[in-house]
């Protein structure tokens, strides 16, 4: 308008990339990624902050709000979506945080930031799930459609809802779609980030030993890689206990905000770093 102030340009919306709207006085953000056959609801025993930084519950489509939309296919299109989606709010401090295959999520994610220079992660948070290059693995890979839809039902009693016929038949559909992108997904080497990984482990875990979490150090920066076990199994997580919101709060709890530089002291995200390298290994979609 002419003589005014002009408007500064208007803020795009990430939804339905993100379960709501981030704070915009929020100093920190850790953006969450689903369980395997979920999407935000994974989080939905969570509370919205931990350690001071806000947790912003990603939403993939082909699943939940988003059910009408097409399966992402792969991790690295994933990710290349992800990163234009979620872009605009990479704006402070900021951590990813996976669980199960949630984690490779967060992992192709990071990898596709360090390679197009775009802002990065503090840290990455993995949980119960090996490192990319010693993948791809786990049960649900492994499991017949009758075997996902038993999964199904436990994972529906696990968040609290009522198995019905829908739930179970849209629940397969979707679990299939994921376990398959997971079965695409095989990194032949390991990469190293140039951040600091934190790999999280459940003593009583019946599908990832937490001593098999210790191949994630090959993808941390150098000195920068903590691992933990905490008490509780595979599903855990899901309750968000209060010995892994310590942890995660006392990590967090680094992080610095100079909201008029925009910067993180501990790890600057604008620094120019090197492209990782990725080498996958040929994988028929149904191996």
């Amino acid at each position: 308008m002419a003589g005014g102030t002009a408007e500064p340009p208007a803020r795009p919306r990430t939804e339905p990339w993100l379960s709501r709207t981030p704070a915009p006085d929020a100093t920190a953000r850790v953006f969450c990624f689903p369980y395997p056959g979920l999407g935000a609801s994974t989080y939905r025993h969570w509370p919205d902050r931990v350690g001071g930084a806000e947790l912003c519950r990603v939403q993939p489509p082909g699943r939940e709000a988003r059910r009408g939309e097409e399966h992402y296919g792969t991790y690295e299109a994933f990710a290349a979506r992800a990163a234009d989606a979620l872009l605009p709010w990479l704006d402070r401090p900021f951590a990813l945080l996976g669980h199960s295959t949630g984690a490779l999520q967060a992992f192709a994610l990071t990898v596709r930031l360090v390679r197009r220079q775009l802002p990065l992660p503090a840290r990455l948070f993995v949980s119960s799930q090996l490192a990319p290059h010693h993948g791809p693995w786990g049960p649900l890979l492994r499991m017949t459609d009758a075997q996902l839809v038993t999964e199904i039902g436990r994972l529906t009693r696990v968040m609290g809802g009522a198995e019905s016929l829908a739930t179970l038949t849209a629940g397969l559909r979707v679990l299939r779609a994921d376990v398959t992108a997971a079965r695409r997904y095989s990194v032949q080497l390991p990469v190293p980030l140039p951040i600091g990984v934190h790999a999280i482990g459940w003593r009583d875990d019946d599908q990832v030993a937490p001593e098999r979490m210790a191949g994630w150090a090959a993808c941390s920066a150098q000195g920068a890689f903590r691992r933990v076990t905490l008490p509780g199994g595979h599903h855990a997580f899901l309750d968000a206990p209060p010995p892994l919101l310590a942890e995660l709060a006392h990590e967090l709890g680094e992080f610095t905000y100079d909201s008029d530089r925009h910067h993180i002291d501990e790890l600057s995200q604008r620094r120019t770093v090197a492209r990782p390298e990725v080498t996958h290994r040929s994988r028929a979609a149904g191996a």
